[in-house]
């Protein structure tokens, strides 16, 4: 298991003292602790893949809960064909495919759409907050800005790029989740690699200093346009530094453009989510079979 995944279970407060399966037959028998240890587990890989997938946190805390009530219905329902985390995955990733467009996916249609709001919003300086706010903007500009370059993916293409290489899955995990051969996972992840670093590659100077486009020149427009709300930001305050600082490590490494650029791992990061899983077993009142499954 790579350092930063470790550190990051670690900092989720992940129990990983006892199996799934335990917790599933505790769950069953209508022990709350239990559901909501195992909902506790999963929320934070099923967040960041809703953000993701969606781009808009309210959307994202929404869809995660939606997701951890699915869950907690159908716990009757496994029967252990697949590993109890395949199951999850697949239903939270069948989930997001289904729910409708949030209004981030609304408002860009391809790179050439995203490309030209760029373009059109003009450089300038970030003026009349202090330095240290200056800097939380920049980087709510920067997540914004990295995030909304995956909406020119097309849903499929995006759910494998986030499968592969924000959450780290292998292709033969991420093929069994999606329901497709490994091969067809490995063109769409391939394909979406290969737009974004087209899109990149002469544009973003976080991955070559030679790249005409700055976060810190553009976070005045985003804030003009509504991209970076600073009364309300979404992704500066939630992106676990401390996951990665643990680990040694302050940029992780994907292989999105040219072999000599690596310290792109950072436009991708994970997120902490939110703690839904207290709330659903506050509000849930289980009712699901104990007998009769595998």
């Amino acid at each position: 298991m790579r350092g930063d995944r470790l550190v990051f279970m670690m900092t989720m407060g992940v129990d990983s003292g006892v199996a799934d399966v335990d917790l599933v037959q505790r769950a069953r028998e209508g022990d709350a602790q239990a559901v909501e240890m195992l909902l506790s587990r999963h929320q934070p890989w099923i967040f960041n893949l809703a953000l993701y997938m969606l781009q808009v946190r309210a959307d994202a805390e929404d869809a995660t809960q939606e997701i951890l009530l699915k869950v907690t219905t159908a716990l009757g329902s496994f029967r252990g064909a697949s590993s109890f985390r395949t199951w999850v995955r697949r239903i939270a990733v069948n989930h997001v495919l289904d729910r409708r467009r949030s209004i981030a996916e609304g408002a860009v249609h391809d790179f050439g759409c995203f490309g030209g709001y760029l373009e059109r919003a003009a450089d300038a300086p970030l003026t009349g907050v202090a330095p240290q706010e200056q800097q939380l903007l920049v980087r709510e500009a920067r997540f914004a800005c990295s995030l909304g370059m995956l909406l020119c993916l097309d849903r499929e293409q995006r759910v494998s790029f986030v499968l592969g290489e924000v959450l780290e899955m292998k292709d033969v995990a991420a093929s069994e989740i999606l329901g497709i051969g490994r091969d067809n996972f490995r063109q769409r992840l391939a394909r979406a690699r290969a737009d974004l670093k087209q899109f990149l590659g002469g544009r973003c100077g976080l991955v070559d200093a030679t790249n005409p486009c700055r976060c810190a020149r553009k976070t005045q427009a985003f804030i003009r346009d509504g991209v970076v709300d600073p009364k309300r930001l979404q992704f500066a305050p939630w992106h676990i530094d401390r996951a990665r600082q643990a680990a040694g490590r302050n940029l992780r490494q994907i292989q999105v453009l040219q072999e000599e650029v690596s310290d792109v791992g950072g436009l991708y990061p994970r997120f902490e989510a939110p703690d839904v899983a207290s709330r659903i077993v506050a509000l849930a009142t289980l009712s699901q079979p104990t007998e009769g499954h595998q």
